[in-house]
């Protein structure tokens, strides 16, 4: 089924996403718990595909979410302002002076190295965007009034409290009511689901979002453990970036279940922390497009890799390329965004046309 897309002169934004940003501490070259000194970023799953789409590949993009009202709240729009991503939709929120009721999400990331694995510890606990409720945003003048492209929410949004799916469904209800494309990232995350029913839950949330989905996307773990579906045999059993066959027997399988219009996945095979392997498959209109595999791919530091896909996946299809494009140019960002820190991109579109053509890491100059 071909993707219909809204025509750029009718709308504000070309894409609009849902999601938390928070503020990343990265302790550089030393752990979390041995460093005396932290370098600051934003960064969120959801988030992170509207700031690719704008920063790397120019489109206007936007993000819905909420801070509580505080310096840490503001550091956060200043991040946001130099991303260029419109920050006009954020609900501010008072604070207390504590964080008993609303408050600002943390999240301290190590990089890994060769044997040694990346390592993340969130505090994200009763943040401002966990408390969004249905009515909450106007979704109406946000599609209907102003007008979007492409709308973008995900897993990790939705296992952020009771009330963030109902957020999530009230919002894809209301983008394809006004003709805008939806897409979904499933981005499980064991600890987010953990205390808030585990895998079972996770189904339940994501089975009643999938309907309303056009852009299904996620890695070999996300279908199985967010969507229950079989991979290679097994529920947990994780493909190999080398072998993309069971991935595409799934898709098959989850059709059946569920009209997407695109299925799309990274598919990685760590050999070591800075040691990938990596590659893309998508599904569009009856037929499976493989970006390259990238078999010894160099990584610096692998959060956002996921994301970065997405928006260069995005990017092709909101400019009209073929399939075979965009999932080329979403491997492609996912790679360069890997080869450097925090969870955003800081690549260019030559960048990843360079890339693409396989035309080597020789300097530019």
């Amino acid at each position: 089924m071909a993707l219909s897309i809204k025509q750029k002169d009718a709308c504000r934004w070309d894409f609009v996403s849902l999601g938390e940003v928070m503020l990343r501490f990265d302790p550089g070259n030393y752990r979390i718990w041995t460093t005396r000194q932290f370098e600051v970023s934003e960064g969120g799953g959801e988030y992170n595909v509207a700031r690719g789409l704008k920063r790397c590949f120019g489109l206007e993009t936007a993000i819905v979410t909420a801070f509580a009202k505080n310096p840490i709240g503001l550091l956060l729009e200043d991040l946001i302002y130099q991303g260029g991503v419109d920050s006009s939709l954020i609900r501010w929120l008072d604070y207390d002076g504590v964080g008993r009721t609303v408050r600002n999400g943390l999240n301290f990331t190590e990089r890994g190295f060769g044997l040694r694995a990346a390592l993340g510890c969130s505090d994200r606990g009763h943040t401002a965007v966990s408390t969004l409720k249905p009515g909450q945003i106007d979704w109406e003048s946000i599609f209907g009034k102003n007008g979007a492209r492409w709308f973008h929410t995900g897993g990790i949004f939705c296992a952020l409290s009771e009330t963030t799916p109902e957020v999530a469904l009230e919002a894809l209800q209301c983008a394809r009511k006004h003709g805008v494309l939806t897409s979904y990232d499933l981005n499980y995350r064991d600890s987010l689901w953990r205390s808030f029913g585990g895998k079972k839950r996770a189904q339940e949330v994501n089975r009643r979002i999938a309907p309303h989905v056009d852009v299904m996307l996620g890695n070999e773990e996300d279908f199985s453990a967010a969507l229950g579906c079989e991979v290679g045999g097994t529920n947990d059993e994780h493909l190999s970036a080398l072998d993309p066959e069971a991935f595409k027997q799934m898709i098959r399988k989850v059709l059946n279940d569920f009209p997407f219009k695109v299925v799309a996945t990274t598919l990685r095979k760590a050999t070591t922390a800075t040691r990938n392997a990596w590659g893309a498959v998508c599904y569009h209109d009856g037929n499976f497009y493989q970006a390259k595999n990238r078999e010894n791919l160099e990584i610096f530091d692998r959060v956002g890799g996921g994301d970065s896909f997405a928006s260069g996946l995005i990017y092709g299809f909101l400019t009209g390329k073929d399939p075979q494009w965009a999932v080329e140019c979403g491997a492609a960002h996912g790679a360069l965004a890997m080869t450097t820190p925090g969870d955003t991109t800081m690549a260019t579109l030559d960048e990843v046309l360079h890339v693409m053509k396989d035309a080597g890491a020789r300097i530019v100059r």
